[in-house]
């Protein structure tokens, strides 16, 4: 494989070669075939896909997270993103504070089980970085378990008038990096809405709690490299390194090199990691 075979492979799965999504239909087929991808594009993050590049049907002029108000193509690609959230399709991972990750159905267990809750029905504890929980994220929580579904608000009406909007940023994003609560829909008028996790989903975090570490692991590893076609090991870290620690994740390419079921390729000058031709990444993500 040459670099410009990666590239063309890279965008065709991607749906960024003039081929845009616009029905639901279109954005269930090209999740479901990457697994997961940004919202919107970050630097220091190329080898994975975006919605909006999805939607645009190009690399090429993509608004960032911060910029993206101002870009005529985000309010319908979102409109689309809330579809698949409110359908089930999709759920929303608070990834980074640039973007969040967009994930499929099957896949979203796997990573359920990198960050989310071993006891999802109990009260929240302890924050993704192990620091306490704060009481303004503790009363909150405890506002959606009892009346349902919220907007920010509805819960600054229940919680306390006044709590200024960082506070509540705060206390929402410290709830959703442990997959406590999830974004379940959006209005104009209102904004998002957001709902406990494990009400929402009861299923599907079921499932998140019974997979191990290392399968989720080695779930997710292959089909990143199955949407990545191919990506060197400081890549594949990088992504990763925001939802587990990179010993484990090394740990899972070496088992994965040992049991070939990846293995290392040469385009260019680089080494990359890709999938063992013999081996469908679908079946161990999905079985």
């Amino acid at each position: 494989m040459t670099e410009q075979e990666l590239q063309q492979e890279r965008a065709r799965l991607w749906r960024v070669d003039g081929n845009p999504i616009r029905a639901i239909e279109d954005a269930l087929s090209f999740l479901g075939g990457v697994g997961f991808c940004l919202m919107f594009p970050v630097r220091w993050l190329p080898v994975v896909p975006t919605f909006i590049g999805a939607y645009a049907g190009t690399a090429e002029g993509l608004p960032d997270a911060k910029h993206a108000f101002a870009d005529p193509r985000t309010g319908p690609a979102t409109e689309l993103m809330v579809r698949l959230l409110r359908e089930r399709s999709a759920y929303e991972i608070n990834f980074l504070p640039e973007t969040s990750l967009l994930v499929s159905a099957p896949l979203f267990p796997f990573f359920y089980t990198l960050v989310g809750d071993r006891n999802p029905n109990a009260p929240p504890r302890m924050k993704a970085q192990g620091a306490k929980i704060s009481p303004l994220s503790l009363s909150i929580f405890e506002a959606i378990e009892k009346r349902g579904a919220l907007s920010k608000g509805q819960l600054r009406e229940l919680v306390g008038r006044e709590m200024t909007t960082a506070a509540l940023d705060r206390a929402l994003n410290e709830l959703w990096s442990i997959l406590k609560i999830t974004r379940v829909n959006y209005t104009e008028s209102e904004g998002a809405y957001w709902d406990l996790l494990y009400r929402w989903s009861p299923e599907t975090v079921k499932e998140g709690v019974q997979l191990s570490l290392p399968e989720a692991v080695s779930g997710l590893l292959g089909k990143y490299l199955e949407s990545a076609v191919a990506a060197d090991q400081e890549e594949i870290e990088q992504f990763f390194s925001n939802l587990v620690s990179r010993t484990k994740i090394r740990e899972a390419i070496n088992a994965l090199l040992a049991a070939r079921q990846l293995k290392l390729i040469t385009i260019g000058a680089k080494s990359l990691i890709h999938i063992h031709p013999q081996v469908d990444p679908r079946r161990r993500v999905h079985g």
